[in-house]
C-alpha cells in the first residue's frame, strides 16, 4: 500500500506529532509513505527523513495557490498513492482540488483533529462541505468531534468514522523521583516548588490567562507555586503583562518550543489545561502516558481522557475559581496527585497505542478502496 499524507507543515504541535508518529509507524509495517507539506517543512520533518520517510514541499503563496496543487497531484501521482490522507480543511481543500477524482485519482480521507470553526456557517466550514463531495470518508479523533459535526449537518452520518489519535509509549519516561529530578535540572527549578505545568502555543484558545489567574489564587496559600508553559506564539507578552499585573511575575516561566517536551514532563506536580476548545489533545495523551494528575476544562475530546475523580479533574470553561480550587485540591493531597497519575499512566497504556491507531486507519484506507 501507498499513502501520501498531506499537512500545513510539520512545525511542533499536537497534529503534526500524530501524523509523524502514524508515518512511522506505517513504514514500520511495509507501507509505502511520503508526506506533503503545503507551507513549509517544520523541525518535525527531519524525524522523517532521517527514518526513511520522503518529505515534499508544496510552498504555499498566500492565497489559492494552484502551483502548490500542482505539486501536490505530481506527488501523489508519482507515488501511484492508493490513499491521499490529508489532516484538517486546508490540507483537504487542496487534496481535494488537486486530484478531482479523474479515473487515476485515488480516494482521499481527511481527519478533522479538532472541532472547527464555532459555527457551521463560518466560510472555512462552507469550503469544507464543498471539499467533502470528492472525500471519501472523514475521520474524527473523538466522539465529541463526531457528534458535533454530524449534528450540526456539516459532514453526513455515512461518511464519518471515529479513530482516536495516539502517542508512542516507548518515548515517554514514567514519572518517578528520578525523572523527576532529572527534569527539573534542565528546566531550572527547585526540589522543593509546587509546578502547574501545561504545553500549547500561545493562542486564545488555549486560555493561558485563565492559568494565571488561577495559579495567582492559588500562591496566596501555597508556598512556591511555580507555573511552567511551553509553548510559543502571538500572546507571549500579553502572557508576561498578565502575570505581572497578578503579582505573579516570578512564578511564570515561559520556556518557548522545545524539543524535549517528553523529558521535562515529570518535572511538573499537575498537569494543567485550560483551553476553550479541544479536539482529542496530544498534550493530554502526553501528560496521561507520563503519569501526571490532570486539570483540564470539561470542553471537546477531554472527557473522553480525563475521567474526573480518577485520573483527574474536571472543571467548567473559563471559570477561574473552579481551576483554582482544582489545583489547591491537588496541590494539598500528594496522595491523591500519585494515585491519579498511576491511574492515567494505565489508560493510556490500555487505549492511546500507536500501533492501534495504525491498525484503524489501515481498515479506514482498505475500506474506502474496496469502494471504489
Amino acid at each position: 500500500m501507498r499513502i501520501l499524507h498531506v499537512v500545513e507543515s510539520l512545525d511542533r504541535g499536537g497534529l503534526e506529532r500524530v501524523v509523524c508518529d502514524l508515518a512511522l509507524e506505517q513504514r514500520r509495517l511495509g507501507v509505502r509513505v511520503r508526506v506533503f507539506c503545503l507551507f513549509h517543512a517544520g523541525p518535525l520533518a527531519e524525524t522523517l527523513r532521517s527514518s526513511g520517510v520522503e518529505v515534499v514541499l508544496g510552498d504555499k503563496r498566500p492565497g489559492f495557490d494552484w502551483r502548490a496543487a500542482r505539486r501536490l497531484r505530481e506527488a501523489a501521482l508519482a507515488e501511484r498513492a492508493d490513499v491521499v490522507h490529508s489532516h484538517n480543511p486546508v490540507a483537504n481543500y487542496y487534496s481535494c482540488a488537486a486530484l478531482p477524482l479523474w479515473w487515476r485519482d485515488p480516494p482521499i480521507v481527511n481527519t478533522r483533529h479538532n472541532m472547527g470553526a464555532a459555527r457551521a456557517s463560518d466560510q472555512r466550514e462552507r469550503i469544507f462541505r464543498w471539499s467533502l463531495m470528492r472525500t471519501a470518508r472523514v475521520v474524527m479523533v473523538s466522539k465529541t468531534v463526531a457528534d458535533r459535526f454530524v449534528g450540526e449537518g456539516i459532514i453526513p452520518a455515512a461518511k464519518v468514522r471515529v479513530q482516536r489519535n495516539a502517542i508512542p509509549a516507548c518515548r515517554y519516561p514514567v514519572c518517578t523521583p528520578e525523572t523527576r529530578a532529572a527534569a527539573r535540572r534542565r528546566l531550572g527549578i527547585d526540589e522543593d516548588e509546587f509546578v502547574v505545568g501545561a504545553v500549547g502555543r500561545l493562542a486564545q484558545v488555549k486560555n493561558h490567562a485563565l492559568l494565571i489567574d488561577a495559579v495567582a489564587a492559588l500562591a496566596q496559600v501555597q508556598k512556591s507555586v511555580r507555573l511552567v508553559i511551553v509553548g510559543e506564539g502571538e500572546l507571549r507578552q500579553s502572557l508576561v503583562e498578565r502575570a505581572r499585573s497578578r503579582g505573579v511575575s516570578a512564578a511564570l516561566f515561559l520556556t518557548g518550543e522545545r524539543p524535549d517536551v517528553d523529558a521535562i514532563l515529570p518535572g511538573f506536580d499537575v498537569y494543567a489545561m485550560p483551553s476553550l476548545s479541544e479536539g482529542h489533545s496530544i498534550a493530554l495523551l502526553e501528560a496521561s502516558m507520563v503519569g501526571l494528575p490532570i486539570v483540564a476544562t470539561a470542553v471537546g475530546g477531554n472527557p473522553e481522557i480525563v475521567e474526573d475523580g480518577v485520573t483527574g479533574l474536571l472543571v467548567p470553561s473559563g471559570n477561574v475559581a473552579a481551576m483554582a480550587g482544582a489545583l489547591r485540591r491537588l496541590a494539598g493531597d500528594r496522595e491523591l496527585r500519585r494515585s491519579m497519575g498511576v491511574r492515567a499512566r494505565e489508560w493510556s497504556l490500555k487505549n492511546v497505542s500507536v500501533e492501534a491507531m495504525a491498525g484503524g486507519y489501515q481498515r479506514i484506507y482498505a475500506d474506502v478502496m474496496s469502494a471504489r
